[in-house]
């Protein structure tokens, strides 16, 4: 905070299984001090939601992760993309062209030049989670922020997250609802764009979870608990053990210009191709084991089985990619040290 990347930030910690605590310092919003209890945005972390939803229906009997993405969405089909599986979407492997957020927009979308799914490797922020979404609802019926609150926010007792704010909703939270800042120039301002009643209803399976950071860890102690949590199961440990597993392995990724690791909707510690972490790594002591997620400039959340550790933190200020590279690295390398197990 005094070097201006943020303007506040909220923890939630358990090692364990057991809370180690959660902590909360500066603001919210302009003259709203940071609660413990303050919905902030996790953007790209909430991926590891949706794609837990997808997995949900993988054992349950309803896809293959080796399935013809065509097979679910026959319309997805158009540019020569009947190569691509649900696996392929799940590790970033299958060479879309950057889109947003419209399922329209990714079944209309090419590959990328010449692309052959599962031998490249492209992180896409948008068009990959929205196409997820859409098979787990024509799988279900339900639409995936409906899905996701009914299987995992709610069982896991994760009252105050959600993948869309509606806006009767976001003006009964009030003041819990924390403004994301930029803090890349000479002075911190909330990103209007990303703030309001409107922008919090807008359903994203890619990035539109809001919670507090208390109840986003709450599901990495349930990957934890091997997909169970408070006497509440919501995965199976086999799909468990196959959600932090290396699935694309040793590729550079076009996008961060690194190699790093992905599990089935989640990023796999990667610190070993250059002894360091990774882009939204996971500090210098995580184990090989850990795995999570990361959201745009501002959060990280991981489980790391190794030495049953679960995090989640949010930082509230964008200041750049390399900035909060530095700045979380530094408070994750840190976490481990306090808690003698670096």
């Amino acid at each position: 905070m005094a070097a201006s990347l943020h303007v506040g930030a909220q923890m939630a910690v358990s090692l364990d299984g057991q809370l180690v605590g959660c902590a909360a310092v500066g603001i919210a919003r302009p003259g709203v001090g940071m609660g413990e209890d303050t919905l902030m945005p996790w953007f790209s972390a909430t991926k590891a939601l949706t794609a837990a939803a997808a997995l949900q229906q993988w054992e349950r009997g309803r896809l293959d992760l080796d399935d013809a993405v065509a097979g679910h969405i026959p319309e997805f089909a158009n540019h020569d993309k009947e190569r691509v599986t649900v696996r392929h979407l799940l590790t970033h492997s299958a060479g879309l062209v950057a889109t947003d957020d419209s399922v329209e927009e990714a079944c209309g979308a090419a590959l990328m030049d010449g692309w052959e799914p599962g031998r490249r490797a492209a992180y896409r922020p948008r068009g990959p989670f929205a196409v997820l979404a859409e098979i787990v609802h024509r799988l279900d019926g339900r639409r995936i922020e409906d899905y996701v609150r009914s299987e995992l926010f709610e069982p896991l007792g994760m009252t105050d997250s959600w993948l869309a704010l509606d806006p009767a909703r976001h003006g009964a939270y009030g003041e819990r609802v924390g403004a994301m800042h930029t803090t890349a120039g000479s002075t911190p301002e909330v990103i209007s764009e990303l703030d309001g009643a409107e922008a919090f209803a807008q359903v994203r399976p890619s990035m539109s979870g809001v919670g507090p950071m208390g109840d986003l860890l709450r599901f990495y102690q349930m990957l934890l608990g091997k997909g169970e949590l408070g006497g509440v199961r919501v995965l199976s440990p086999q799909t468990v053990e196959a959600m932090g597993a290396r699935h694309r392995v040793g590729l550079r990724d076009e996008t961060f210009g690194v190699k790093v690791d992905w599990g089935l909707g989640v990023i796999v510690n990667s610190w070993h191709y250059r002894q360091k972490p990774a882009p939204y790594g996971y500090g210098n002591h995580a184990s090989s084991r850990a795995f999570g997620h990361g959201g745009s400039q501002s959060s990280i959340a991981f489980a790391d089985p190794e030495h049953s550790l679960a995090v989640a933190l949010v930082f509230n200020g964008m200041p750049g990619e390399g900035a909060n590279h530095k700045r979380t690295q530094a408070v994750l390398t840190a976490l481990y040290e306090d808690l003698g197990l670096a």
